[in-house]
């Protein structure tokens, strides 16, 4: 797809765009606001070549690392598999960059042209994503993917000869970090002092840079919930603090900690998919003063995405919820790990904030501090494996003192709704390094990239990272929308409105811009646009409108 517009020029290494940012700034003065429409003029600048992106993931060996990888494989090969309801076949469904489309414009009929997501700007194809990683268990991937019971036992028999091959570097345990029912699977160690782990993990990263020449390195958690670890002035709360910490090998420096550190010196994007406040302040401190890349925290699949969805609607529409209550049951080593309190309690904490942010946009329904009661709880029942269920009931006060209550039960493969979200994670992240801007109206500003903390990722998170200064948005509505037109901003295409005025006024009077529209044309391979004229491929063009 290219976009035929005078204001977006495409180079064989760029796409260059200017853009005209419109916003909104709000004064709030003695109970009345002020509101101020405003317009920015900037280049966006997209790097259009994609390097050649590796992937090392921190607990490669469990149900999501090992189901990541055979999906990769199964895709690479497009496998298909015989199942009782019929012949399957490798997909990415579930994946917003793979699988997902965005909504382009109108045609010559009126109707909606989509196009996929990752046509906007070159993604990385996943197929030529190279993975490594860590794990605390030595098991080699074909045999986690066994272990895990997640895919369909025809799919892993074909499978299986290849993913057996591949195995898991050495990784970090440290028992007081995640629960204490992981020890038997903790074989495959590094010894020594947290900052000699910390060496190790860098050297890792170099060797398979080196090994497999990689432009670009991913480093993604996807290993077990750890307990939050206590931030405080002295051990974390700066760069040269947790630096000092680690060398003192300090008992409150998390594993997961240790993993960014690493990645964050190695010019590594880091993103975190589980709920532990991994994302210490000296961490992001180091991030900025190196320029790195870091996002997370918590991978948003199932009941927390359904819950921003709900959420939304019920505040968006003038309804009150007042209580919300999320149970949930599920038999894998994820649910396993979160049977112990300390661990449960950081996943309650990544699920229990999903709200806020819509509850305080509505000052009519909610009182200052005003929350409705929400309640999370999850329970480990062996038998239901990676199958996981969730109950939830929706309280909500209505009209006149009325209520409305939904309950809503879900049940899904856990582990497959989780696996498209990395994907998305690393393939987006990636984008993010290559897109920069800077003022248009200044001959002498530089292309600045994008801040280290990734926003623009909180769509795939239940507790969104942002910058500091920031706002967080877990309105998925919002999410979504953040990242669609950022897309289409990097092509020069404005948001999209849903005015769509065109079809709800009556357009045949009022004047456009006719060296807009001819410069298209011509862009375009069209000419005299401005006489009804049918082309060679039969579209017609009347009155420049086209």
């Amino acid at each position: 797809m290219e976009i035929s517009s005078p204001n977006v020029k495409y180079s064989e290494n760029f796409i260059d765009t200017v853009y005209d940012y419109n916003t909104t700034f709000v004064e709030k003065s003695n109970g009345k606001l002020l509101v101020h429409p405003i317009t920015k003029r900037i280049d966006i600048r997209t790097e259009r070549n994609v390097p050649k992106l590796g992937l090392m993931l921190v607990g490669m060996g469990g149900n999501n690392g090992s189901t990541l990888i055979a999906a990769l494989e199964a895709n690479r090969q497009k496998l298909t598999w015989r199942t009782k309801e019929g012949l399957k076949e490798a997909n990415w469904f579930g994946s917003i960059t793979q699988s997902a489309t965005v909504l382009l414009g109108s045609d010559f009929e009126g109707k909606d042209v989509y196009a996929p997501m990752n046509e906007f700007v070159p993604m990385v194809n996943p197929e030529n994503i190279i993975v490594d990683g860590w794990d605390i268990s030595s098991m080699n991937i074909g045999d986690a993917m066994r272990r895990a019971k997640v895919l369909d036992v025809n799919l892993q028999d074909q499978l299986y000869k290849k993913l057996s091959q591949i195995s898991p570097r050495p990784s970090i345990y440290f028992p007081d970090f995640i629960a204490a029912n992981q020890l038997d699977r903790a074989d495959n160690l590094i010894l020594g002092t947290k900052y000699e782990q910390f060496m190790k993990i860098r050297d890792d990263i170099r060797e398979f840079k080196k090994t497999n020449e990689v432009d670009k390195v991913v480093v993604l958690w996807t290993a077990n919930t750890e307990r939050f670890c206590d931030v405080r002035e002295g051990l974390n709360s700066t760069m040269q603090e947790l630096e000092t910490s680690l060398k003192n090998n300090e008992s409150e420096i998390s594993p997961s900690t240790i993993f960014a550190m690493a990645a964050i010196l190695e010019g590594c994007i880091y993103i975190n998919g589980s709920p532990q406040n991994t994302f210490v302040p000296g961490v992001i401190e180091m991030a900025e003063k190196y320029g790195a890349f870091i996002a997370g925290d918590d991978f948003k699949s199932g009941q927390t995405k359904l819950k921003s969805v709900l959420v939304d609607f019920l505040v968006g529409a003038g309804i009150k919820p007042v209580s919300i209550v999320s149970y949930n049951h599920l038999g894998n080593n994820d649910g396993k790990n979160l049977n112990s309190p300390s661990q449960f309690r950081s996943k309650e904490i990544s699920k229990s904030n999903v709200v806020d942010d819509m509850v305080e946009s509505n000052e009519i329904l909610y009182k200052p501090k005003e929350h409705p009661d929400h309640c999370v709880v999850i329970k480990y029942v062996p038998y239901v494996g990676d199958s996981k269920r969730a109950m939830d009931e929706y309280t909500s006060e209505i009209m006149m003192g009325g209520h409305n209550t939904l309950v809503i039960h879900n049940t899904c493969e856990d582990s497959l709704l989780a696996t498209p979200l990395i994907l998305d994670l690393v393939i987006l992240g990636e984008l993010c390094s290559r897109i920069k801007i800077r003022d248009h109206t200044k001959s002498d500003a530089k292309f600045e990239s994008c801040k280290s903390v990734l926003s623009l990722l909180s769509y795939l998170c239940k507790a969104p990272l942002v910058p500091k200064g920031s706002q967080v948005v877990n309105s998925l509505f919002r999410q979504r929308a953040a990242i669609e037109n950022i897309l289409r901003a990097c092509v020069g295409l404005s948001p999209n409105s849903h005015m769509a005025l065109e079809h709800r006024f009556d357009f045949s009077s009022i004047p456009i811009n006719q060296k807009t529209v001819e410069s298209s044309l011509k862009l375009n391979g069209y000419t005299n646009g401005f006489h009804e004229e049918k082309t060679s491929n039969g579209i017609v063009v009347e009155n420049g409108i086209h």
